[in-house]
């Protein structure tokens, strides 16, 4: 199949600033260039119920939100395979054969499950399902023989699972499944944006995010309440941003053009910071800065966005051609899985004639 990316998000909700600078930037750049012979975008639902499954509802309306998010940000259908999880079984049945070639000490080890599981909550009562998350990460993975997984350095170790698993079965078996490698961010702004509160991590659930399709007032809000300096209490104090969400979030989305468009006093954001460490500049100017870059770049997408939302039928209907096309690659690998295993019976000739002409010299 050649040069193939897997990625994907866990439809628990709209997606954010911070999922747009840590992958969706990407997919979309990575998608306009053609280096790569296939890309495929996926709704991780199954993995989503992993922590979800007394609420499946959640899951289900964010799936045409998540799709929204990604057509209007510039994923284009006709240049990478958008699918959902959950309707490729061969998934489930992957993940099935892979657990036989991993032990659960192996999996405990995990340095990312560790910190997910204590992030959830779930050190006295881990569910199965959850604790599995890896291997069946690896189905996902291995099933399309994606060569390049972008992610965060955080999922290394999960990457790292995956070889294992290839490098086992391919040995156990025969040399079916891909070994891929991770591609990591560019840079550090780009690895993890901070919320509006400060807090190293934008999540839904801290109540922190500006959403991809949040309005020009609700960024706002959100914008003048961001944290800043928490030392830099008067306008002539000198400030530091280092730390100050308000400078991250320039950092990842400024340009010297929005500089000339809408604070033709400084060149460029490296004249900004040199002024706000020197003190004389107050954070609300900043901040009004700010809301007017992040307006002015989320606008294309809202308008997109509410066109999309006119024909919402056409949404799931780009994710079910989607769906079949991914779900004719997983049953092409599955097949030559089970080959490999020696359990396609049915398509097995040689045994089927083996076996007959045994029975009938017993006869």
């Amino acid at each position: 199949m050649g040069k193939v990316i897997l990625t994907g998000d866990r439809p628990t909700g709209k997606l954010h600033l911070g999922h747009y600078v840590g992958s969706l930037r990407r997919r979309v750049e990575l998608q306009n260039a053609g280096d790569y012979d296939r890309m495929f975008v996926f709704m991780a639902d199954v993995q989503a119920l992993t922590d979800n499954a007394d609420n499946p509802e959640k899951l289900r309306q964010s799936i045409v939100n998540v799709a929204l998010d990604w057509l209007s940000a510039g994923l284009d259908p006709a240049k990478c395979v958008l699918f959902i999880q959950s309707h490729i079984p061969e998934l489930a049945e992957l993940t099935t054969y892979l657990m036989n070639l991993i032990t659960v000490s192996r999996v405990q080890r995990n340095p990312t499950v560790k910190t997910e599981i204590k992030m959830r909550n779930f050190e006295a009562n881990i569910p199965l399902g959850f604790f599995c998350y890896p291997v069946s990460q690896a189905a996902d993975i291995t099933l399309f023989k994606a060569t390049t997984v972008p992610a965060g350095e955080d999922q290394e170790p999960m990457l790292e699972v995956t070889r294992e698993l290839v490098n086992r079965f391919n040995h156990t078996y025969a040399p079916v499944l891909v070994e891929p490698n991770i591609m990591l961010p560019e840079n550090l702004t780009a690895r993890r944006l901070p919320g509006t509160d400060g807090k190293e991590k934008m999540s839904k659930s801290l109540g922190n995010c500006i959403y991809l399709s949040d309005s020009a007032d609700e960024v706002w809000q959100k914008v003048r309440s961001m944290y800043t300096d928490p030392t830099h209490l008067n306008v002539s104090d000198p400030g530091h941003v280092e730390g100050n969400a308000v400078f991250t979030y320039l950092d990842a989305f400024s340009t010297d053009a929005d500089f000339a468009n809408f604070w033709p006093e400084y060149q460029n954001l490296d004249e900004l910071k040199d002024h706000y460490r020197r003190g004389g500049l107050g954070d609300m100017k900043c901040k009004k800065f700010l809301n007017q870059v992040l307006n002015q770049f989320l606008e294309p997408m809202r308008q997109r966005r509410h066109e999309l939302e006119q024909d919402i039928p056409e949404i799931y209907n780009i994710l079910k051609k989607g769906t079949e096309q991914a779900r004719e690659v997983a049953a092409q690998t599955i097949d030559e899985v089970r080959k490999a295993m020696r359990i396609d019976y049915f398509n097995d000739t040689e045994l089927i004639r083996q076996q007959s002409e045994a029975f009938k010299a017993k006869g």
